[in-house]
């Protein structure tokens, strides 16, 4: 055997060996490109019932929310109502009721001051309610 023969069968030898090391990685990345394939294949299995479920509830959602469109528009005319009733006691009642109010209060004012007037005075001190007159 000659040198150039000894140097191919060297150069084989490391080709083989390249190769092998090589294979080696290829293959584990082709186990974990079956594993990944599987593992989207069952998510898209388990994926349908849950949109099937997500457009029930959605559904359902929208049934209640046309309820509470119901339910806010009679809250709404109840309101209109209320304010309605109010500005009409206020604009008929209101005035009057005030007038009366004042009239009272004069006239309790005028009764404490009266007996105040007439009351004899404390021997010593001064009166809390002559104080605060």
């Amino acid at each position: 055997m000659s040198v150039g023969q000894i140097a191919a069968i060297v150069a084989a030898v490391a080709f083989v060996i390249l190769v092998v090391l090589l294979a080696i990685p290829l293959i584990k990345l082709g186990r974990t490109l079956d594993e990944a394939t599987i593992a989207i294949r069952k998510a898209h299995e388990g994926t349908e019932p849950l949109l099937s479920d997500a457009g029930v509830t959605l559904t359902t959602v929208n049934t209640q929310l046309e309820r509470v469109d119901g339910v806010t528009a009679s809250a709404q005319a109840v309101a209109a109502n209320t304010k309605a009733l109010s500005t009409l006691f206020t604009a008929t009642l209101g005035g009057p009721l005030v007038k009366v109010a004042a009239l009272s209060y004069g006239l309790r004012k005028a009764q404490q001051a009266r007996r105040l007037k007439n009351a004899p005075p404390a021997k010593g001190r001064k009166s809390k309610r002559s104080v605060r007159a």
